[in-house]
């Protein structure tokens, strides 16, 4: 399959989607695949299988994270269906993720069930996210916020710690070393029973990086030429519990923390070196009074903490933290219908220098959800209302209905409301914020269709996302600039999926074409969104040959552009990654990774450098 890029929107990768749909036989040895679908729970609150929940969604587990040899958050998310990311530099630097096409802050990511992310900037800080203490993922796509409030206009991103699994104590290591003098170490114990269970882990990291920017002084990217390696080094850990007292009461408890620290080619104003903390921790009680009847307790918090320095000299810190509190039920109608009603609450507190006028808020969700089968109609309805205590009251909604054909196909169809509220930085940061802004706000309407081939699973979905409100800097009086809700775009996109075996070869393909444009009055009126590239591509595929196992990806980017004007083009790129191991037992295996074997240079942020090719060496006991 060859899959080539153009300065055309839809047509590089065509054959490629056709191919995703109709897959020819390669090998007289096609064995049919075990349909085993993954419990979701992110998309309606309440656990479903994939092929039940009406949503687009896309789990990753723990052992096709541990089979693709993932390091990062960015080689787990890049390529998947409607996904798009961009960094600044390497190991540790910023990370944006864009979900079908919307800012990188419309996007909810929550880590068992909390909120993290800064409620200054609004951001995720993905690359302090260690992915040797993920459990699973899940990637829930279009508007969630009927059910979670702000931020889910492009979706969901919910990523669950490690769990303990039933048996005696266990342990399990993994030591690597890679290109850039990377380093890493990871460590934890698990033990469980049919009451209980306990997982802790132990995580570090350290790489000497390379230079992240090529700036050029007072023309772009980080506005300074500072050639030097830019280092990064994490620190992590995290304990999770559970213990059912009874078959009608449970409760369990999660913590995670990461310390991250990383150069950056900066100045005195901005700073060169960043030492960061993400720290989630979270209470959850469950009781099932009656059979029909389930009641869900959770209490939490996450910590967002960023302090800036130059040179080693103290410069400004950045710091969130977001308390929770949540109260679900679930009522089960009869053995085809689920009625959910339930609160939220939630604080954010910020601390800055400068201090900002307003430094916290408080708001309060309530939510209802109807799901229902009948025959082969599936139906989801969902309302929500929140109130925030500084920009007022906000209802949202979402409608959707499936229904599957006799042949097994099946069509899905969805409409819903989302909204985002604005930052303590774009309300309150001093000189600069407004605090007369109003959440920015999203109508999404949804067309599916999915259904089995002879070797796997497919599904396509058609989308359109329309943004308005939607906050930027504009100039409002000479020389003072503020952000106002004054821009509008409109989102059209197709991803295609595909799962297949095909002579002992485990495939996954997705492909994803998007259409992001800027539908504001003025000069960028009709311009693509900045960073989100036009057509992505990702292949994986995996063989187990007796003790060895080899696989490979490729992943294709469409162009983009770094700006809104469109003035600066980043060509579209192809990566392709190479691993392999071999079982010494069951439990003891080495590992080894080739990433971007090819070398590429390319860019996902105008002047930032990528990795190049690179090397990576894991042993791993997992018994």
């Amino acid at each position: 399959m060859t899959c080539s890029t153009s300065k055309t929107a839809w047509q590089p990768l065509l054959p490629c989607a056709m191919a995703l749909l109709w897959t020819a036989p390669l090998s007289a040895q096609v064995e049919a695949v075990a349909n085993l679908d993954p419990i979701v729970i992110t998309a309606n609150r309440t656990a479903q299988t994939a092929d039940q929940t009406l949503a687009s969604v896309t789990v990753i587990d723990r052992a096709e994270i541990d089979r693709r040899q993932s390091k990062t958050m960015v080689d787990i998310l890049r390529g998947l269906p409607g996904v798009a990311t961009s960094s600044s530099g390497g190991p540790g630097q910023p990370t944006s993720v864009f979900l079908r096409g919307t800012e990188s802050d419309h996007t909810l990511v929550l880590i068992d069930g909390i909120k993290v992310g800064s409620a200054t900037i609004g951001s995720t800080p993905w690359q302090n996210i260690p992915t040797d203490q993920i459990e699973r993922i899940e990637v829930v796509r279009g508007p969630r916020s009927s059910l979670y409030g702000s931020e889910a206009i492009g979706g969901v991103i919910q990523i669950f710690t490690r769990r303990g699994r039933a048996g005696p104590l266990t342990p399990r290591l993994s030591l690597g070393a890679g290109s850039y003098n990377t380093i890493r170490t990871n460590g934890g114990l698990s033990v469980g029973n049919e009451r209980g269970w306990l997982d802790a882990n132990l995580g570090f990291e350290q790489s000497a990086g390379f230079n992240a920017c090529n700036g050029e002084p007072f023309v772009g990217g980080c506005f300074v030429d500072e050639p030097d390696d830019d280092g990064y080094t994490n620190k992590n850990g995290g304990v999770s519990g559970g213990w059912r007292f009874s078959d009608q009461f449970s409760l369990e408890a999660d913590f995670l923390r990461s310390e991250g620290s990383v150069d950056y080619d900066g100045s005195l104003f901005a700073g060169n070196r960043n030492e960061t903390l993400l720290q989630v921790a979270r209470l959850q009680a469950k009781a099932q009074p009656v059979d029909a009847w389930t009641s869900t307790f959770d209490v939490g918090r996450s910590w967002d903490k960023s302090r800036v320095f130059f040179n080693d000299q103290f410069l400004n810190r950045f710091d969130t933290r977001r308390d929770r509190l949540g109260w679900q039920n679930d009522i089960q109608l009869g053995a085809a219908q689920q009625l959910t009603l339930g609160i939220d609450y939630q604080r954010d507190e910020v601390t800055t220098k400068p201090t900002f006028a307003e430094d916290s808020r408080d708001n309060t969700g309530v939510y209802g959800q109807y799901l229902g089968r009948f025959g082969p109609a599936d139906l989801q309805l969902s309302l929500r209302q929140d109130d925030d205590s500084q920009f007022g009251g906000h209802g949202t909604g979402n409608a959707a209905l499936g229904y599957t054909l006799a042949n097994g196909l099946r069509l899905t169809a969805s409409y819903g409301t989302a909204f985002k509220a604005p930052t303590f930085n774009e309300l309150y940061y001093p000189g600069f914020g407004n605090p007369d802004l109003e959440p920015e706000q999203s109508w999404s309407a949804e067309l599916g269709l999915s259904g089995a081939h002879p070797w796997g699973r497919w599904a396509a979905n058609l989308y359109q996302t329309d943004m308005d409100d939607l906050i930027a800097t504009t100039l409002v009086a000479p020389n003072l600039y503020l952000p106002e809700n004054v821009d509008r775009s409109r989102i059209r996109g197709l991803e295609l999926w595909t799962t297949a075996e095909l002579g002992g070869w485990i495939m996954d393909a997705n492909l994803t074409l998007l259409d992001p444009r800027n539908e504001s009055s003025g000069p960028n009126q009709g311009n693509l969104l900045p960073r989100r590239p036009e057509q992505t591509f990702r292949l994986d595929a995996d063989r187990q040959l007796g003790r060895i196992g080899v696989g490979a990806s490729l992943f294709v980017s469409g162009r983009r552009f770094d700006d809104a004007a469109n003035r600066t083009r980043l060509d579209g790129f192809s990566l392709i990654d190479l691993r392999a191991d071999y079982a010494f037992s069951d439990a003891l295996r080495l590992q080894a990774r080739v990433e971007n074997l090819f070398d590429e240079d390319y860019e996902t942020v105008a002047y930032y450098n990528q990795p190049g090719r690179t090397l990576m060496l894991t042993l791993l006991y997992q018994p």
